[in-house]
């Protein structure tokens, strides 16, 4: 048996930028640990498995798997997903779709837009709202962490926290981009900070306010080695829980904010990441996570 698949770079409009994605479109008959073991030998951030079973109302329901561990819920592989069928359906440039996606965290419902030039941007809102995860290690052992200093640690009143949308990630505030650009992550000293504080499966999401872009409105790096990912170029799922670190630190008025993040220029994979952020009586309503992908590979599995 063969089963069909794609390649996307996803949170981009340019090839061989982003954060590449897999998509494989036949899953019937594959279980857990097949999925499992065919996302690392893709071996991408992540890998989306679109099932044969389709819960009423849904467009596609679909699983997540990093190399190392499924996920509930994940930005980049929701994007791209949702661009791969509303291309595979037929949208026309200059046309827009609405659907549904179906992830263990729950329904994603999802706008595609095609504009006449060709290019896809895929906008959904967030499944769960953010909300904090436990508390986070301190200014000194993420320093370690991440061979900073204990003074490139916060800015403009930004802690450290942890926050899940619902996948949990340790946001940590540094001071400059150059500091950004320093990190060299202590994997160990990383397993074992967490672990003591309940995270089986860390991930820091490290961001200043100085940007390579003048539109965006943080840099970002996200790392997360206990899943098998080192660095990643873009993680939706990260700015979706980063709604409740802005809300909290920059504390917008009522209303909905367009927050852009831009990640993955440490690895020469420039992405962009457009936030939404609609907050009513001081707090967040609603989350929505947009961007681009482009269709880079299709071919077979022979599994």
């Amino acid at each position: 048996m063969s089963r069909r698949f794609n390649t996307l770079d996803v949170f981009t409009h340019t090839p061989l930028a982003g954060n590449p994605l897999a998509v494989v479109h036949d899953a019937a008959g594959l279980d857990t640990a097949a999925m499992q073991t065919i996302a690392a030998e893709f071996n991408l951030s992540e890998t989306v498995f679109v099932l044969p079973e389709v819960a009423a109302g849904h467009r596609a329901d679909i699983r997540i798997f990093t190399p190392g561990a499924e996920l509930p819920f994940a930005g980049h592989p929701t994007v791209g997903t949702a661009i791969m069928l509303a291309l595979m359906d037929g949208l026309a440039p200059g046309s827009r779709t609405e659907f549904v996606l179906g992830e263990k965290a729950g329904p994603v419902p999802c706008r595609v837009v095609r504009h006449t030039d060709g290019r896809a941007e895929a906008t959904f809102t967030a499944p769960r709202l953010p909300a904090e995860t436990g508390p986070a290690p301190d200014a000194a052992q993420l320093a370690g962490i991440l061979g900073l200093e204990v003074r490139d640690i916060g800015f403009d009143g930004h802690r450290p926290g942890r926050w899940g949308a619902p996948v949990s990630f340790c946001h940590v505030p540094v001071r400059t981009r150059a500091a950004l650009d320093r990190i060299r992550v202590d994997t160990r000293w990383f397993a074992e900070t967490f672990a003591a504080i309940g995270e089986d499966h860390p991930a820091i999401f490290a961001y200043s306010r100085e940007t390579v872009d003048p539109a965006a409105a943080f840099h970002a790096r996200m790392f997360a080695p206990g899943l098998g990912i080192a660095e990643d170029p873009a993680t939706g799922s990260a700015a979706a829980a980063f709604a409740g670190t802005f809300a909290r630190f920059d504390r917008p008025p009522d209303g909905t904010h367009a927050v852009s993040i831009e990640q993955g220029f440490a690895m020469g994979r420039p992405s962009r990441i457009d936030l939404g952020v609609t907050m009513a009586g001081g707090v967040v309503t609603a989350v929505t996570i947009g961007g681009g992908a482009v269709v880079m590979a299709e071919g077979r599995l022979a599994v």
